[in-house]
């Protein structure tokens, strides 16, 4: 292959085996993390076949770690860390110490230095949002106290990483093999960690002053120029050029300047538009910093070092897991608490990638390290949906022979029994008016969306919402279709809308439904699915524009029957 086209190589057969291997562990109700980073494996240089060029996949990987970080920042919530500050703050940083503390043991035993073992047990401290988010989605806990302390736990270890990831350098200047010729006092090594807080307390107060500002005001001039594609391109510059420009004034790192790109926008009332249009290049960006993960992985390690495999592996399922049970449980939180935020834990991912890479670049952190945390990740995040499986089983048994085992999880909100209800899929621009016009009009409404604002505000508005993707069996089921008269989908994602007519249909097969559309293609989609009727905006919209058109004095002659009947 030509040398010129690396790029297109990396990029085309990254993101086309990623796809394959991610809708593949999909299928086995594995997280998508697993498939990347096998395609990663794929394309790296152990094993046969093609080869990515490795220099680029770094660049690439860079690239995705300051996206994953504005990501992190966008959706970063102090709120919601306060809410369980009790339990989160001080569990969070015991859980890490214990699981750093057993990293360290293990590099002990392996004959490695000090600083070696701190990174390498660092690195196996912090879970993967990825995987937690999608596990407590899946059931239906985020909104509860359980899922509230496992974000809140979440947040503290972001921040962990966040200051770790300032500290690196500096611990690699002082402790590193090169700093092996030089003669560190107690002074000089306090006078370099003074000078690096000095750097990021001069970055971050720029940032609140000029960013808190400049960024908003600049995002609102976009937005109201009403190009969609010109407000994208102004998130991303925004997230990447704060990143580029941090570490060339600052010398923070790129990741942590993105970090604070995205809380900042955070604060803007634009920042669920920015996080939404940004969101596309993201997911692209970031499963190709996963692809690029797995190509540093070398699967010899299981063969060459399986007993230090499993000890790693060991450390992320039950040594932190047990320390946040411990923890969680000295706190006076019920067992089932404490099992599901340990279970939630059990998993190590982005962080751990990013802070094994930063080590093995400052040389604080051998390759065969890296490794271990690589095999750790894969063996963790495979195993975590058996960990959760086992959870249930234990909390269903449990629950049923002693219900105060197990908190009592409610849905927030006005009651859900409802009867002869209409069930309003998407509480956006058009379902909120759509299912304000049907309560004005004595039918009773209840709301499904993923979006935990939207939800809230139908709380607000008195009606009943439940959280989560209607594509769910298990959200599906809390709306009680069976009871129900009728569902309007006014969300305009045709597959998922699709794939949720078609559950309702077999649930209720007298339930009418009706759907949203954009296109003829979508139309006949939805209509394929089992949808009695779908209204296609653009087309009803023409309709009305046409009718307001023929009431006007010069065609009221023409009458009306020239508009069609929809």
């Amino acid at each position: 292959m030509h040398h010129d086209t690396d790029l297109i190589n990396i990029v085309a057969v990254g993101l086309g085996l990623a796809f394959i291997f991610g809708a593949l562990a999909n299928k086995l109700r594995l997280s998508p993390l697993v498939g990347y980073l096998v395609a990663g494996i794929c394309v790296g240089p152990f094993t046969p076949g093609f080869v990515a060029d490795q220099a680029l996949a770094n660049q690439l990987a860079e690239l995705g770690v300051m996206l994953l970080m504005f990501g992190v920042g966008l959706h970063f919530s102090l709120k919601d860390l306060m809410a369980v500050k009790a339990i989160a703050i001080p569990g969070a940083i015991g859980q890490i110490l214990v699981a750093t503390l057993l990293g360290w043991g293990l590099a002990a035993l392996m004959g490695w230095p000090v600083i070696h073992g701190v990174v390498f047990g660092f690195a196996l401290a912090t879970a993967s949002t990825v995987v937690l988010l999608r596990a407590m989605e899946e059931r239906r806990l985020l909104e509860t106290q359980r899922g509230k302390i496992a974000v809140g736990w979440l947040i503290v270890e972001d921040l962990a990483c966040v200051l770790a990831l300032v500290m690196m350098p500096v611990m690699a200047g002082v402790f590193g093999p090169d700093a092996a010729n030089e003669h560190h006092t107690l002074g000089s090594v306090l006078a370099s960690i003074g000078w690096t807080f000095v750097q990021l307390g001069l970055f971050v107060a720029v940032m609140l002053v000029v960013g808190r500002r400049v960024i908003p005001w600049i995002l609102e001039r976009i937005a109201g120029t009403g190009s969609r594609e010109l407000f994208t391109l102004s998130v991303l510059a925004i997230a990447l050029g704060v990143a580029f420009g941090s570490a060339m004034l600052f010398g923070v790192s790129f990741a942590l300047g993105a970090f604070f790109a995205g809380m900042l926008l955070n604060e803007s009332e634009l920042s669920h538009k920015a996080a939404s249009d940004s969101l596309p290049l993201r997911d692209a960006f970031a499963v190709l910093f996963f692809v690029s993960v797995g190509m540093l992985f070398n699967p010899g390690i299981l063969i060459e070092h399986p007993w230090q495999v499993l000890a790693t592996a060991g450390i992320i399922m039950f040594g932190k897991s047990a320390a946040a049970f411990f923890i969680v449980r000295a706190f006076g939180h019920p067992t089932g608490t404490a099992l599901t935020i340990s279970a939630s834990l059990a998993q190590i991912g982005e962080f751990a990638f990013i802070i094994a890479g930063l080590g093995v670049t400052l040389k604080i952190l051998p390759p065969t390290g890296q490794a271990l945390v690589l095999a750790g990740a894969l063996i963790s995040i495979m195993l975590n949906p058996l960990v959760f499986g086992l959870l249930d089983r234990w909390l269903l048994k449990h629950q049923e022979t002693t219900p105060t085992a197990v908190e009592t999880e409610l849905p927030p909100g006005p009651s859900l029994d409802l009867h002869d209800h209409a069930i309003v899929i998407g509480y956006g621009r058009v379902g909120s008016a759509l299912a304000q016009v049907l309560r004005d009009r004595g039918v009773p409404v209840m709301i499904i969306d993923d979006n935990k604002e939207h939800v809230a505000e139908a709380h607000a508005a008195g009606l009943p919402g439940i959280r989560g993707s209607a594509a769910s069996d298990k959200v599906l089921a809390e709306a009680h279709p069976e009871r129900a008269k009728i569902a309007v989908l006014a969300i305009p994602q045709p597959l998922e809308a699709g794939e949720t007519l078609a559950k309702l249909r077999a649930i209720n097969p007298n339930l009418t439904l009706l759907a949203r559309a954009h296109s003829d293609a979508e139309v006949k989609h939805l209509l394929e699915h089992g949808a009695d009727g779908t209204v296609m905006a653009e087309r009803e919209l023409a309709y009305s524009l046409a009718e307001m058109v023929m009431a006007t004095p010069p065609y009221r002659s023409l009458g009306q029957h020239s508009i069609p009947v929809v």
